[in-house]
């Protein structure tokens, strides 16, 4: 929750991942817009958020791979799977995120690694 108050900034990718994922579990679609890189940042990702984000409901997150990422670092990638109930039904998803800095502080740059 500090980062989602911006009490705190991610010192890892990792960090970064997991705050990402508990701001898809608990709705709070601004977080994830500013967490977002401002090169893969698409120009409607609020309003598709919004029109989104109450259709799926996370439960849990298992991190599988970290690569790079650390607090001296400039980019990382973030292998997970996330656990979710769409239309009351159990699913996964399998994900190779990346991560890029920005100004000096992590960003979610794409789905591509």
């Amino acid at each position: 929750m500090p980062f989602h108050y911006e009490n705190a900034k991610p010192k890892t990718a990792e960090q970064l991942m997991r705050s990402r994922f508990s701001a898809y579990f608990f709705r709070l679609v601004d977080y994830l817009v500013h967490t977002t890189h401002p090169d893969t940042r698409e120009q409607g990702l609020k309003q598709e958020l919004e029109k989104t984000i109450h259709q799926v409901n996370w439960s849990f997150l298992n991190i599988v791979e970290v690569s790079k990422g650390g607090a001296k670092d400039k980019s990382g990638k973030v292998k997970f799977v996330a656990s979710y109930f769409l239309d009351g039904e159990p699913c996964e998803l399998l994900e190779h995120s990346r991560f890029k800095r920005f100004k000096g502080v992590w960003k979610y740059l794409d789905n591509n690694g």
